[in-house]
């Protein structure tokens, strides 16, 4: 990667004092503390009000006090509180486990969302993360391991860092922020080479909880082998409840606990993204602004992708006049940051018709996932983005190996092998199934280059099988470039001629047909077993119906094909749900398909079957 110029490493001393006697969850409040802290400081009486300071108030100290970041460490000495502790709430910490990543409740005030990613429960994570990494690799004793640390919009992104860095820094390791960045980068940080920006890091946490609500919040966890699987982090929350059980001991025992934090923070999304930059110019033949005159429109939705147009696009040349919701705003005001989303595709259509703009790109929450739209308002997401895609990489890679999940069309088969002559590999769902799934092929001799969700989730094996959603806009971007510098001209039609041909269903529906886990029918069992019951079912009916045929390969659920179209049946990754997905080339064959599932749904009373009820009745 190219240096960046400016100031990229600053050095913040931070003094995390004086734990014992914590109120967790509440506020750190400490007795006596430093007089010259209380010029600097909120405080509430004579008690420090740690609940308030955050990385933004640190940087905003030297507004209070000039030359404050080369003062060194500043410590808070705070004699014994006679004030008594609460306990600390009874956690399930293996509830808090979403497949790869962690999620959970970060902010009050939703009905019925109790908060379960508290401070003290954060901490506990990354010291957990800490533990277990110090245990992956060994320190060569010339300087301790580090742990970078990002985080996307959310409004409890800050105080879940400072969390984060105290448990890492509890742990024995370095702490390096990096403020608002991708997800993306922060794997990237993994990989970068050069001391002068701390890399590479040996750990790196991602604070995000992609495109739910507001008031969740989360972590992704990754090293240079790529993001944490299942079974590690499952291994991190397991550790992750016996260091919190001992946070509980050591504040009845009144115990002095103390850590005094170095916190580093590097600009490294300016490294990331003169990556990209340069990425886009190599296409293009090592021609500056590539982009010149070419106007493209980036809807950020109020995430952590806002970046993307002045730091990337601009520099390339291209106008980003039109470019909506680049702000962070923790709150999601204008729309879900989500590339599945109608209403999100729905305001970056919008944009691009209305600036009449070349092309409009649609970021997630935390820029690892992203779709398109073309000049005339076509989308370029699911079915249609993996198409593209495909097409960009069997060009180079000729006959290679696309892994999509399992809900992709029969169409985008019979593109990839009949039209571009590669071959489609239709796994299971989730991103991470797909991305290992592409990573296995390759080690038995299969070659594969492209693993893709219909999510928008998107992996190149050259860019070390990271899901990055801004790199896969990149590649779209060098399509246009290297088409312009080959005097070929034209905007988004050099994207949209590589899907001619792509066959799209008329009728395409997704339902989700909810399990009742306190229902009388599940008799003590798990929603999981109830779910295998159902598909086993329809198994048998497919088998036996001649109007169906199953499909020959299948990962996932109950697949066949029927009336010109295709089912799928499958059990959701993490919830009591068992999604439906239904493709034909008209409403009314659909119907006829969800007819033959409906036969089977009736025969489990703690499946609400209402959604697939209303979608048959509607023809």
């Amino acid at each position: 990667m190219a240096a960046v110029s400016g100031k990229i490493v600053q050095n913040i001393f931070v003094a995390q004092c004086c734990h014992q006697n914590r109120q967790f969850g509440a506020q750190y409040q400490r007795d006596r503390c430093a007089p010259n802290l209380r010029s600097l400081l909120p405080f509430q009486g004579r008690k420090l009000a740690w609940t308030g300071i955050s990385s933004m108030h640190l940087r905003n100290l030297s507004k209070y006090q000039s030359g404050f970041v080369n003062q060194g460490n500043v410590y808070c000495n705070a004699a014994p509180s006679s004030t008594s502790l609460p306990s600390l709430e009874k956690v399930d910490f293996l509830k808090l486990q979403n497949g790869s990543d962690i999620r959970g409740v970060a902010v009050a005030g939703v009905e019925g969302e109790p908060v379960t990613l508290t401070e003290p429960v954060t901490e506990a994570i990354a010291a957990a993360f800490g533990a277990w990494l110090l245990e992956k690799k060994k320190a060569d004793g010339s300087r301790r391991l580090r742990v970078s640390i990002g985080h996307d919009s959310r409004i409890s992104a800050q105080k879940l860092q400072e969390a984060v860095s105290l448990g890492i820094a509890s742990a024995g390791l370095e702490v390096v922020q990096y403020g608002l960045a991708s997800t993306p980068a922060m794997f990237n940080s993994t990989l970068t080479e050069g001391e002068q920006f701390l890399c590479p890091a040996d750990g790196s946490i991602m604070i995000t909880a992609s495109h739910l609500p507001y008031n969740r919040n989360g972590f992704k966890f990754f090293t240079n082998a790529g993001g944490l699987g299942k079974a590690d982090i499952k291994d991190i929350l397991e550790r992750a409840a016996s260091i919190y059980s001992n946070f509980a001991v050591e504040g009845l025992v009144n115990s002095e606990r103390k850590a005094s934090v170095s916190i580093k923070r590097v600009d490294y999304m300016a490294l990331y993204t003169s990556y990209l930059v340069e990425a886009v110019r190599r296409a293009a033949g090592n021609i500056e602004r590539p982009l010149e005159g070419l106007h493209i429109v980036v809807d950020a939705g109020n995430g952590a992708g806002g970046f993307f147009a002045e730091k990337v696009l601009e520099p390339l040349g291209a106008i980003t006049t039109g470019s909506q919701f680049l702000e962070p705003d923790g709150l999601f005001p204008n729309h879900i940051p989500n590339p599945e989303d109608k209403e999100a595709m729905k305001a970056i259509t919008q944009a691009v018709l209305a600036n009449q703009a070349d092309l409009g790109i649609i970021f997630d929450t935390d820029v690892d996932r992203s779709a398109a739209v073309d000049s005339t308002g076509r989308e370029l997401n699911r079915n249609r983005l993996i198409a593209l895609m495909s097409a960009i990489v069997l060009e180079k890679h000729p006959g290679t190996t696309i892994v999509t999940d399992s809900v992709t069309s029969d169409g985008l088969t019979t593109f990839i092998e009949k039209k571009l002559g590669g071959k489609h590999h239709r796994f299971k769902r989730g991103y991470k199934n797909v991305i290992d799934e592409a990573i296995r092929l390759n080690s038995v001799g299969e070659e594969s280059h492209l693993a893709i969700e219909t999510s928008g989730h998107g992996a190149l094996k050259e860019n070390h099988w990271l899901d990055d959603g801004a790199y896969l806009m990149v590649k779209l971007l060098n399509k246009l470039a290297s088409a312009r510098a080959s005097g070929i001209g034209g905007g988004s039609e050099v994207l949209t001629d590589l899907v001619e041909g792509l066959q799209e269903p008329a009728a395409a529906v997704e339902l989700r047909l909810k399990i009742d886990k306190s229902h009388e029918d599940l008799k003590g069992g798990s929603f999981r077993e109830y779910g295998e019951a159902v598909l086993k079912l329809l198994e048998n009916l497919t088998d036996s119906d001649p109007k169906l045929q199953k499909a020959p390969v299948n990962y996932e659920g109950v697949r066949a094909s029927g009336f010109g179209g295709w089912f799928l049946l499958r059990l959701s990754l993490h919830d009591p749900v068992l999604p439906l997905n239904i493709e034909a080339p008209s409403h009314d064959d659909a119907v006829k398909l969800g007819l033959a599932v409906l036969t089977v749904v009736k025969e489990f009373p703690a499946l609400d079957s209402s959604a697939l009820d209303k979608f048959v009745q509607s023809s």
